[in-house]
């Protein structure tokens, strides 16, 4: 009896040791500091492509998720403005080089006869333009165009105009004959014609948008058919080859970001637990409203955030923008 009262006071020893011991470990591993993890995503750079020329968008030459190199021709712009002018401008040149011609050698019949067409097609072309800013005008208070419709139509009307009287001027030199005066007049209208076709040229060539980067199209705003203006986003170019990672940092967690130092980061969307280091290249504070929590009523003070950006010391297989990178904080 006295045998069997011990053993159950042993066992009953060993069962309060065994839940001594459970509870320690338990309370060993609660205390341990959690884990914290900063997270961060992936970002590159992006270019806006955009045109100097209005018009409507003819067609692309690229799609969305397309790899692209710097140079290439991505949009092509119809503009009739552009196309307008290109042909003003080769009225005017002929117009030039006939009253320069005629300035060396001297008015003759078919010159006169050159001169006065070019002045009948000069006034033709002011009577359409004419009754095209009066359309414009009408259309512009019942509020069916804009202002700058009716502007740049207002515009062409008075060139027309002057082109008029410069015809009509041209013409009448030719009828009183040519002085040295000009001679002068008609080289330096010849080297005018000269740049307004460089201007044209130039115009023209900004129908044709190019390529800033090697890259990948990442999106396409307008779409074909629709009108752009001056200097409006077309289409976005993300350049893969210049990416970094940023992450926003708690004040007190900062000291372990040192610029220049390296970080290790793992990147869920890899499918993998692999580490890729990163260079700490930038450390800046975030605004006011970035504050995590408020510590004043302890007599602390509020905890900022600072946004870290990190660069890659290796390329990154298959890398994205907006891929979640974290950093285990122990």
């Amino acid at each position: 009896m006295k045998r069997r009262k011990e053993g159950s006071l042993l066992l009953g020893l060993i069962a309060l040791l065994a839940v001594v011991v459970v509870v320690a470990l338990v309370g060993v591993f609660a205390l341990q500091p959690e884990k914290i993890l900063i997270q961060g995503e992936a970002e590159a750079a992006e270019y806006r492509v955009s045109g100097k020329v209005p018009g409507r968008i003819e067609m692309y030459l690229y799609e969305e998720g397309e790899q692209v190199k710097k140079g290439d021709t991505l949009v092509v712009i119809y503009s009739p403005e552009v196309e307008a002018k290109k042909v003003q401008a080769l009225a005017a040149r002929d117009m030039a080089e006939a009253v320069n011609l005629k300035a060396k050698h001297g008015a003759q019949q078919e010159q006169i006869t050159g001169a006065y067409e070019l002045y009948q097609k000069a006034k033709a072309g002011e009577e359409i333009y004419s009754k095209s800013f009066e359309r414009m005008q009408r259309l512009f208070e019942k509020g069916v165009v804009s202002a700058q419709k009716r502007d740049e139509v207002e515009a062409q009307y008075k060139a027309a105009v002057a082109t008029v009287k410069a015809a009509k001027s041209q013409y009448d030199m030719a009828l009183a004959g040519t002085r040295k005066e000009d001679k002068a007049a008609a080289e330096a209208q010849v080297a005018r014609v000269d740049g307004i076709l460089q201007e044209v040229a130039a115009a023209e060539a900004d129908r044709y948008l190019l390529s800033p980067c090697d890259g990948e199209v990442s999106e396409l705003f307008p779409k074909v058919g629709e009108l752009v203006g001056q200097g409006s986003p077309i289409m976005s170019i993300v350049d893969l080859n210049d990416v970094w990672f940023t992450f926003a940092v708690r004040e007190d967690m900062l000291s372990r970001f040192v610029m220049g130092d390296t970080v290790n980061v793992t990147i869920p969307a890899l499918g993998n637990d692999t580490k890729y280091p990163l260079t700490i290249t930038h450390i800046k504070a975030m605004g006011t409203y970035a504050t995590w929590r408020s510590t004043k009523q302890n007599g602390g003070y509020d905890v900022r955030t600072f946004d870290v950006k990190c660069r890659p010391i290796a390329r990154i297989p298959n890398l994205r923008p907006g891929m979640t990178a974290l950093i285990a904080d122990n």
